[in-house]
């Protein structure tokens, strides 16, 4: 189920659009200001954010700027009434991937998103190599410059969550959600121990980790 993020100061659309999306199987959060989205996209693990340019605080241009500043990769579909070329050519410039003009028909916007969605997916690498280390998600493989390595589907999976926010910190409840899914009930320290597992198996020294990092009180960062 991916998850999207609506930044949208308009309680009326915000709804609408909360509604359509979920009603398309999307889990969605409603979020109405600046600040608010820049917080919500730093804390948690978003598939897409429709980000509406006129808003309290911050507006969707400057939330855009601090995200793709901060190495926040994540998917940009901004909305807007404004019609300007020049405003839809500074928000693909300042990292959006997307622009859609209100008002705007939900089939089309439906569509928008998907087509991002896919896009999206279909840029996550199959194959993803670091240090001495080469990861082959299609056929479920982990080898070294030693030869293979046994790794677990959740180890995979723990990875792919890594790979996919890449310098980013991940808490242990996103990797929780990511590894095990939502509906599970495991305490962090599973995570904690699945990672010294991964450590052994990835890190030149694991004692010394490179490239799963700890940040203390936060959860861990991928640096690969």
């Amino acid at each position: 189920m991916s998850r999207i993020l609506i930044v949208e100061d308009d309680r009326d659309l915000a709804f609408g659009l909360s509604d359509d999306l979920q009603v398309e199987g999307y889990e969605v959060e409603v979020v109405s200001d600046g600040e608010s989205a820049i917080k919500r996209a730093r804390e948690d693990q978003w598939d897409l954010i429709l980000l509406d340019i006129m808003l309290p605080h911050k507006d969707g241009f400057e939330v855009c700027r601090h995200l793709r500043r901060s190495g926040i990769r994540t998917p940009i579909i901004m909305l807007t009434a404004r019609v300007q070329e020049a405003e839809k050519i500074l928000g693909l410039e300042l990292g959006a991937d997307d622009y859609i003009t209100k008002p705007f028909n939900p089939r089309e916007l439906r569509a928008r998103v998907k087509a991002v969605l896919r896009r999206t997916e279909a840029e996550t690498p199959e194959i993803f190599r670091f240090g001495e280390v080469e990861v082959d998600f299609t056929r479920g493989e982990l080898r070294r410059a030693s030869g293979p390595v046994e790794v677990t589907t959740l180890e995979l999976k723990l990875l792919a969550a890594f790979i996919g926010s890449r310098r980013r910190i991940l808490s242990r409840q996103q990797l929780l959600d990511a590894a095990w899914g939502r509906d599970i009930f495991i305490t962090d320290r599973a995570v904690d121990a699945h990672i010294v597992n991964l450590r052994r198996k990835i890190e030149p020294e694991p004692k010394k980790p490179r490239y799963l990092v700890s940040v203390r009180g936060l959860g861990y960062r991928f640096d690969g």
